[in-house]
């Protein structure tokens, strides 16, 4: 077990094998490489992706097939080898979500990165996909149109 400080949470105990382990960080957080998920509150589909270094930094994540259930992409095996990926069954697939200015109704989910784990022994990276349809802010809750 190891103690670990956090903004949100306080001073939490954090067992190893729950540790996930970004070997060249996040883009933008190139220093950060241990992380753990944390439900938002039981039976939500959001989590956070607390960082072990700065007890500050957590994103918002979320399984984005509850979301977008035709999200696809293809995982090369670049990925899948600094993974140490064997099976599909091994994968966990997360978006970061952003929250402007509070406004839950206008959640969006990075789809153009997603967060990818190998729950087997939870390497990780955010794997920017290269000629995607999709963008870095999907509408989690997409407006609708007046009939």
């Amino acid at each position: 077990m190891r103690k670990v400080n956090t903004l949100r949470f306080g001073d939490i105990e954090v067992e190893e094998d729950k540790i996930l382990h970004f070997k060249n960080g996040i883009p933008a957080f190139e220093e950060e490489h241990e992380f753990l998920l944390i439900p938002y509150e039981e039976d939500s589909p959001i989590l956070f992706m607390q960082s072990l270094k700065s007890p500050d930094l957590a994103f918002l994540v979320t399984n984005p097939f509850i979301f977008f259930p035709d999200y696809s992409f293809e995982i090369g095996d670049e990925a899948t080898d600094a993974l140490g990926i064997k099976s599909q069954e091994d994968l966990l697939i997360y978006a970061i979500l952003t929250v402007p200015h509070g406004d839950v109704k206008k959640m969006t989910a990075n789809l153009m990165a997603p967060v990818i784990i190998n729950s087997k022994n939870n390497e990780s990276m955010q794997l920017v996909l290269d000629k995607s349809p999709y963008k870095t802010k999907h509408p989690l809750f997409p407006e609708k149109e007046e009939e």
